[in-house]
């Protein structure tokens, strides 16, 4: 298992570094101001709609009842589910399409309503998202495809897919001066990599014999009403966080110019270990231990989940304890150039001090969630996640207005937090996980090394600031890898002699 998790971990970050390069790109060309903050709402529209009906929602439900199907059920049976969802899924996507573009303008002064206030760049945010829409079509089935893959054990090319997006926006930027703006551009290569990314997915399976094809729609099926009666809580849960994202973009788009394009740009660096780790061992460890369930090798589910668990933890520590000690460094190393100025490196280390706070949590939530899904209830974590929104969405209003935008993330950090422990507390209560030995060797490994990385990074920054020499634009990278370099030998040296220590090591599965 851990081999998968690397190789979806592998295509991740390749996704994450292109689309670190993509980033950079943005920033320097639009900068974060009206044209970014126009862009970032036509970007995360479509996104929002995307993690409610399309990844969050759909592989809870449907990687379950696939696997089992796979594992149990009939010859074609497995298939012949799979083409009725692809069916359904098509038809919902174009009605959605067809109702959003006309009314755009409703759709985007309810998630920006602050917008309305500054004509010229609510224009601009409805223009971009009739173009960004269709990208939710796409990717939705996207996800459908991906999950078949993943079913069968197949993680590449669902994992490699998010690269195109990165790659096509790139080349959509490079060819801005075709544009009225970079903003139309970017928009433009966020659609077209929709279009690359579902051939890519759909070629792969093809080439597996397992491709979804379009058949007669039904849902008289038990299996399809068996996952739909999953589904219906999963889009609830999924909508739930999507709606605390919402939140986000509605109270920023009241705050000064530059407030959401701050939230997108540390957002981004706080989703690098969430995408390259969290996603990838829950993309692994749910079909695993699906598989496992049905089965009835419950004891071998929890070992799985428990190795998950420490795994990823292991490898999102450190970014934590970046994020909360070195914010400012990061920032302007990383997009301090062109349009992007000090201020707005400022304002973003500050949100990305406080998603530090957020980031344990929301990669253990991958690992524990599983315990749910796997056994197809999407009753509990929706309660769960729900009650984790209600305070983080509570905690927005009140704290936004001594803190501004960072604000906003402080209630992401405690909300994320509140959702873990429910999770765990009632996973432990039901016999649903069980962690043992292994696991708290390596929380306390994982503490002590994170310990000595902090006080590395502390008093290490203002040696390293002596030795790195003055360089015209690039000191605060060379100064940033200095310590990384250093950061990275402490905290794998300790952590490895911690494990060694009590007799732990990592196991390829």
């Amino acid at each position: 298992m851990i081999r998968s998790i690397l190789s979806v971990g592998g295509w991740t970050l390749i996704s994450r570094v292109t689309g670190f390069a993509r980033d950079v790109v943005m920033a320097a060309v639009m900068g974060a101001g009206p044209i970014a903050d126009a862009f970032v709402v036509a970007f995360r529209l479509p996104n929002h709609f995307r993690a409610i009906f399309g990844e969050g929602a759909f592989n809870t439900a449907f990687v379950p009842a696939y696997a089992r199907l796979e594992e149990a059920g009939e010859a074609g049976a497995a298939k012949r589910f799979a083409d009725r969802v692809f069916t359904l899924m098509l038809i919902v996507q174009v009605i959605l399409l067809g109702l959003a573009w006309p009314s755009m303008p409703w759709v985007v002064r309810g998630l920006a309503p602050g917008f309305s206030e500054d004509p010229e760049r609510f224009s601009l945010a409805v223009s971009l998202t009739r173009i960004t829409f269709p990208y939710l079509l796409f990717m939705t089935l996207v996800t459908l495809f991906s999950g078949v893959l993943n079913a069968h054990r197949r993680f590449a090319a669902a994992a490699g897919a998010p690269v195109l997006l990165n790659l096509a926006m790139l080349a959509a930027l490079a060819l801005a001066f075709l544009f009225p703006n970079a903003a139309y551009a970017a928009a433009w290569g966020v659609t077209v990599s929709g279009v690359l990314q579902f051939v890519l997915v759909w070629w792969a399976s093809r080439r597996g014999g397992f491709a979804p094809g379009p058949t007669r729609p039904t849902l008289r099926d038990p299996d399809m009403r068996r996952f739909f009666k999953v589904l219906g809580p999963a889009v609830i849960g999924s909508a739930g966080f999507q709606i605390a994202s919402f939140a986000d973009t509605i109270i920023a788009s009241f705050l000064p110019v530059g407030a959401v394009s701050a939230l997108y740009y540390a957002d981004r660096l706080y989703q690098l270990p969430f995408g390259v780790i969290a996603i990838a061992a829950g993309t692994v460890l749910l079909p695993e231990m699906s598989r496992r369930l049905a089965a009835g090798d419950a004891a071998g589910a929890h070992a799985a989940q428990n190795r998950a668990a420490g795994f990823s933890l292991a490898l999102s520590a450190p970014f934590t304890v970046a994020f909360l000690t070195l914010p400012g460094l990061i920032m302007a190393a990383l997009f301090q150039r062109g349009a992007f100025s000090a201020e707005d490196a400022a304002r973003s280390a500050s949100v990305l001090a406080a998603y530090g706070i957020a980031l344990p949590a929301v990669v253990l939530v991958r690992s524990a969630v599983a315990s749910f899904y796997a056994r197809q209830d999407t009753v509990t974590p929706l309660v769960a996640s729900l009650t984790g929104i209600a305070v983080n969405v509570l905690l927005k209003l009140v704290l936004t207005g001594p803190y501004g935008v960072t604000g906003l993330a402080l209630a992401t950090a405690v909300g994320q937090w509140i959702n873990l422990v429910l999770l765990y507390g009632l996973a432990l209560r039901r016999g649903w996980t069980a962690p043992g030995r292994t696991l708290g060797v390596a929380v306390l490994g994982v503490t002590l090394a994170c310990i000595v990385l902090a006080f590395l990074a502390v008093y290490g920054l203002p040696f390293a600031d002596t030795v790195v020499p003055a360089l015209p634009h690039l000191r605060e990278i060379a100064v940033l890898a200095v310590l990384g370099t250093a950061g990275a030998i402490a905290y794998g040296g300790t952590l490895v002699a911690v494990l060694a220590a009590f007799g732990v090591r990592l196991r390829r599965a």
